[in-house]
């Protein structure tokens, strides 16, 4: 069983009108569509201008505690830079906490669809969003462990957040089916990876030995969730369950298949 976009009165393309979209195409356009001389150099540079005057779009807290400050004086004195591996901290920080919130919509939109093409379970979406909640809290942990207040919001926190609205709203829009929120929960899940990757190798670099201790467990939780999920979708598109490393080719069928493995 697979997901199926409905057919309807889609009429956003030309092909639903053909005489008068033949006529229009056939007629000369009036003075005020005739195409204006240049091109969209003016644009960019003006674009340039504001970038180049532009103020930054926030800036890493100042440590507000005596070990804060003593932690970033020492890290600055050795060469590293304890501001990217704070702002980096606060971007997971932000994005772990969206990901607790989107498997929150997609365990409701779950939950009122009762779907069945795919062999998703409430268990599996509720222990990823633990997951999520418990990573959370891991890097919460992190950043108080160097003198660093969670509570601000760095640069890339604020980034992430708005990376994040549009899969917030695709998930909570009513109209999306779940082929279309898991695709939405697969496009987190990737950035997810790779974030926690770059925070790992930046924490390696600063000689955080704990931190890249936890977030490599974090990262292996991570992966097994990306590979859930795509598995997921691939079930609601294509019809397919991907069980032991065999495609059967229907999700009714899943049952049996793991019954035979």
């Amino acid at each position: 069983m697979k997901e199926q976009p409905p057919m309807g009165m889609n009429r956003t393309g030309i092909q639903m009108s053909p005489i008068d979209s033949k006529e229009m195409q056939g007629m000369p356009p009036p003075d005020m569509m005739q195409p204006t001389p240049g091109d969209e150099s003016g644009m960019m540079e003006m674009r340039g201008e504001y970038i180049l005057a532009s103020d930054p779009v926030g800036s890493v807290p100042i440590p507000g505690t005596v070990r804060g400050a003593l932690t970033t004086g020492a890290s600055m004195l050795t060469g590293d830079m304890p501001q990217l591996l704070i702002d980096k901290l606060g971007e997971r920080l932000a994005f772990e906490r969206t990901g607790t919130r989107l498997y929150d919509a997609l365990i409701n939109k779950f939950q009122t669809l009762q779907d069945g093409t795919t062999s998703m379970t409430l268990a599996d979406l509720q222990r990823i969003r633990e997951d999520e909640a418990r990573h959370f809290h891991m890097v919460r942990s992190a950043i108080e462990s160097i003198g660093g207040d969670p509570t601000s919001q760095t640069p890339c926190a604020d980034v992430t957040g708005v990376e994040s609205m549009g899969l917030m709203q695709v998930i909570t829009d009513p109209r999306t089916t779940m082929a279309q929120s898991l695709h939405a929960i697969l496009v987190a899940e990737m950035t997810d990876n790779a974030g926690w990757e770059m925070l790992i190798a930046l924490a390696e670099e600063q000689g955080q030995d704990t931190m890249v201790t936890e977030f490599s467990v974090a990262l292996d939780e991570e992966r097994a969730h990306l590979q859930m999920v795509r598995g997921w979708l691939e079930e609601a598109t294509l019809g397919k369950v991907v069980s032991s490393g065999a495609i059967v080719d229907d999700v009714s069928d899943a049952t049996q298949s793991q019954q035979l493995h």
